[in-house]
């Protein structure tokens, strides 16, 4: 590893595999995803890790995407606090909210889970027509969209977190689904 990793991969290298796995949920909820992506490390490149993580989203299962796909919150309404599904659904307009919502709420009751789609760069009426498009969708259809989208959204995220992460691993796990850990002695 080299002294020219941006500062997120250098860190991710660093700190030891339950921190590396606590910044990772933070990307990505499945437990699969993130056990296969820290026992990779150290990775030389942003490129290695982008690699990695996407032959760890291959090998997930149903239920690791399932997982996953809990963490999201529905288009159209990213969870407070939640700074990166804000981000990502930037072009979502108030005027669109709403339709999405509805058919979300219609997509999960037929498939089972939240729509998932990679909205960054998408406007609203983009997300809108490929919600319309994907309701009708069989379970192994979706189930492969849903995975390439996952993927798409791991990948930007994961790559911000290499390029910029500056928190420390304790404040990063703070941040994920998991309930932060008491501090160890001499940390506080």
């Amino acid at each position: 590893m080299t002294s020219s990793a941006p500062p997120g991969l250098a860190r991710l290298n660093a700190v030891d595999d339950r921190d590396a796995a606590a910044m990772l949920r933070a990307v990505c909820a499945s437990r699969a995803w993130g056990a296969a992506v820290v026992a990779g490390r150290p990775y030389a490149t942003v490129g290695e890790l982008l690699d990695a993580a996407d032959a760890a989203m291959a090998g997930l299962t149903a239920a690791d995407l399932a997982e996953a796909m809990a963490a999201h919150p529905p288009i159209g309404r990213p969870a407070p606090g939640d700074a990166a599904s804000a981000r990502e659904q930037s072009g979502v307009r108030d005027a669109e909210r709403a339709e999405l919502l509805e058919l979300n709420l219609a997509y999960q009751e037929r498939h089972g889970h939240v729509f998932l789609i990679c909205a960054t760069g998408r406007t609203g009426e983009e997300m809108l027509a490929a919600l319309r498009e994907r309701i009708h969708h069989d379970a192994d259809t979706e189930r492969d969209i849903v995975r390439t989208e996952l993927g798409k959204i791991n990948r930007i995220r994961l790559t911000r977190l290499a390029e910029t992460l500056t928190e420390t691993p304790a404040e990063t796990r703070a941040e994920t689904l998991e309930a932060p850990r008491a501090p160890a002695e001499g940390e506080r």
